[in-house]
């Protein structure tokens, strides 16, 4: 693999080798996550239907990936043509650099009208054998024109992690008082860090339509969830601005979960101690990596109520982490830090022992893919 260039925090994977393995380790990355779902679902960090909305989430982002894979199953091997190498962000990051997603979800829009024009898979696999058999070549454009086509069947096929993924709200039980409770959940693709973000909200619904099929509420719901899903936005700011605007919804807890950063010394550029653990390991294929995964939580600790021109409101006084004045700083009840690790590089983590892990969690893949939790 080529060295990376250390000037930028982009680096475009310009080998189509590079490109595959890069993808195969992702697809066993994803595939762990239902993993740690189910075990946070056992200690109750997640309800069962937290943990089925997150895996639909990671099934999502793995259909992306697998997806980005056919579209770059020739990176690098064709001159003369347009984007040909996938651009990943090496620093804090691992993922897909947001615009690569951005182009993704354009060519979604445009599947169909791109397959209309191209031979079939049969046709192109004929033309192939031809051009081995009677030329004697390898046949690069005919391959380069068959990993766009299985690119864009999987565009059409759906089911792809976008840029925005918008508000869903699942019912979760009937309240006292007439009224109804929702987890209302939805997700980004961070455009500064270039990691998936997954919100999941807990909504107690006063009002007299069901959430969901409220035409009026239910689209300016969506819409000012998704202009508050910004990065920098701390969770207080974003369910008191929810509380605040809609005074029949009230979110009883926010939920933010960032997926990554993703490391691994072969495709990124770390510091401190997971360099040295990572470096230290020389695990073997499809081993070299760790993700980390960061949990954000607010919880409404009770109800004030104001008096309204005709009623009065409901508002959410929210809880939070009241030790050395970090809630102040997080904006949150609690924020939880794990990582998620093969073994070998969790037996060097463990060696080490550095103060800064010492609080984060770890979930580590066993060789059969069992995972394990410590701390």
């Amino acid at each position: 693999m080529p060295d990376l260039d250390l000037t930028t925090d982009h680096k475009a994977l310009d080998d189509d080798l590079a490109a595959r393995r890069y993808f195969a380790k992702f697809e066993g990355i994803t595939r762990r996550l239902t993993g740690v779902a189910e075990e946070m679902e056992k200690d109750r960090a997640f309800s069962a239907m937290d943990s089925d909305v997150l895996e639909g989430y990671v099934r999502a982002i793995a259909a992306t990936f697998k997806a980005l894979s056919l579209k770059y199953l020739v990176s690098g091997r064709l001159d003369g043509i347009g984007q040909k190498h996938l651009t990943i962000d090496l620093h804090e990051s691992g993922f897909p650099i947001f615009q690569e997603l951005v182009t993704m979800a354009n060519d979604t829009a445009q599947a169909a009208r791109h397959l209309e024009g191209m031979p079939s898979p049969a046709q192109l696999k004929d033309e192939m054998v031809r051009q081995i058999v009677g030329e004697r070549v390898v046949p690069t454009r005919l391959q380069y024109a068959m990993s766009q086509r299985l690119y864009y069947e999987a565009l059409q096929k759906g089911g792809l992690y976008f840029p925005q993924m918008h508000p869903q709200a699942q019912w979760i039980a009937d309240v006292s008082g007439g009224r109804r409770g929702y987890l209302v959940h939805w997700g980004v693709y961070d455009s500064q860090l270039n990691v998936p973000v997954i919100y999941l909200m807990e909504v107690v619904d006063s009002g007299r339509k069901a959430l969901p099929l409220d035409e009026r509420r239910w689209p300016a719901a969506q819409a000012h969830l998704m202009a508050q899903s910004v990065g920098g936005l701390k969770l207080i700011t974003i369910a008191k601005g929810f509380d605040t605007d809609f005074d029949d919804l009230h979110p009883k807890r926010l939920r933010r979960l960032h997926l990554g950063p993703m490391y691994s010394s072969a495709f990124t550029l770390q510091t401190g101690p997971i360099r040295e653990v990572l470096d230290e390991a020389k695990s073997p294929k499809g081993e070299d990596w760790a993700l980390a995964w960061t949990l954000e939580e607010l919880e409404s600790e009770r109800v004030e109520v104001e008096k309204g021109w005709f009623s009065d409101i409901e508002r959410e006084v929210f809880k939070l982490d009241p030790f050395s004045g970090r809630g102040v700083e997080t904006g949150a009840t609690r924020v939880t830090r794990s990582l998620i690790l093969p073994q070998r590089p969790f037996q060097v983590l463990a060696e080490k022992d550095p103060a800064g892990f010492r609080d984060v969690r770890k979930f580590v893949v066993g060789k059969e893919g069992r995972v394990l939790v410590y701390g």
